[in-house]
């Protein structure tokens, strides 16, 4: 057998922790000793994509809770520290409450998950965001916004904030779901991929890790429109990738054309075709990226299409042992 093969395997048995990618869960236990537990966060921010500045209605997949229907409020602009930072604590303890028998670790990933979670005035943002990095209980944050929206003094807030908590992380999650503009034209994503390149540019003089928010089954897109931006990651000074089933939800555009048209609408009739394409795309990744995410979540009561994503555990189960079946592992045809 190859040794370069040999040696992957043996990452992935030890560095990998017997996963088939590079997973947050393993670049947890690698890094910080232990593994660490997310809490969404809704801290009642919006999104340029909503309030009128680019438009009304949002991306067309997006729900009404702003891609947070999971997440915890914590409270609005007009909210004291002290009732933020309780308000943090108290999702913390929920969290800590479903995970009773379950938890190898004891910190947690604060996840300003709702919405476009830079987009608001400095002076709340510095509030929320002390607010979670001041928690003994919180490893770091990690911050989900648009590249259109880091201006100036929020990347000096951050430079300030990385300073003064140096033991503790900031991250930030840029949502790009495709490098192809006539879907980003489609999907209403409202900016170029040259702004996503601004914005990365930013975040990497300031040396802030990125993650890179990909969407897999976007409509009108084929296998190759997916390596291709998959290709175009590894380009890139970035440090982690969510690789995001599209999910059709009631109440968005995108669920009121599929009930017209579902052939225009994207994503994967089984789950079967769905692991096709996401392996494909693990086996491209550069092997070094982490992979946050390789399904998702989505509210039941809202889920039009596909059902079969439902039972989440189920997804990885198979994912897991059909890469194994395979050989796969992340980065196996990785060009690089």
């Amino acid at each position: 057998m190859d040794k370069t093969i040999v040696q992957i395997q043996q990452d992935i048995s030890v560095n990998w922790h017997g996963k088939p990618y590079y997973s947050l869960d393993a670049y947890c236990k690698n890094t910080y000793g232990e593994k660490l537990y997310k809490t969404a966060l809704d801290a009642g921010l919006s999104c340029p994509n909503r309030d009128g500045t680019l438009g009304r209605g949002g991306c067309i997949f997006c729900s009404a809770g702003g891609s947070g229907d999971f997440a915890a409020s914590i409270g609005n602009m007009d909210s004291s520290s002290g009732s933020i930072a309780e308000k943090l604590e108290k999702a913390c303890q929920k969290s800590q409450r479903a995970l009773k028998g379950k938890r190898t670790g004891c910190r947690f990933i604060t996840y300003f998950q709702a919405y476009t979670n830079t987009y608001g005035p400095v002076p709340y943002l510095e509030k929320i965001y002390r607010a979670a990095l001041s928690m003994p209980s919180a490893a770091g944050i990690s911050i989900a916004t648009r590249p259109d929206c880091l201006p100036g003094p929020v990347i000096e807030l951050l430079c300030r904030l990385k300073k003064e908590y140096p033991d503790k992380f900031i991250w930030v999650e840029l949502g790009l779901q495709t490098i192809h503009q006539h879907t980003a034209s489609f999907i209403r994503r409202g900016y170029p991929l040259s702004c996503f390149e601004e914005g990365l540019y930013k975040l990497e003089q300031a040396d802030i890790p990125v993650i890179v928010h990909m969407i897999l089954g976007l409509p009108g897109e084929e296998l190759s429109h997916m390596l291709a931006s998959i290709d175009y990651l590894n380009t890139q000074n970035i440090q982690g990738v969510k690789l995001q089933l599209l999910h059709i939800l009631k109440g968005t555009d995108l669920g009121r054309l599929w009930a017209d048209t579902p052939s225009a609408c994207g994503s994967f009739a089984s789950l079967e075709e769905y692991l096709d394409v996401l392996i494909a795309c693990l086996e491209r990744l550069r092997s070094d990226i982490v992979v946050h995410r390789v399904t998702g979540d989505a509210p039941k009561p809202l889920l039009l299409f596909p059902l079969w994503s439902a039972d989440k555990r189920f997804v990885l189960n198979t994912l897991h042992k059909e890469m194994k079946r395979r050989s796969s592992f992340q980065g196996k045809h990785f060009a690089g």
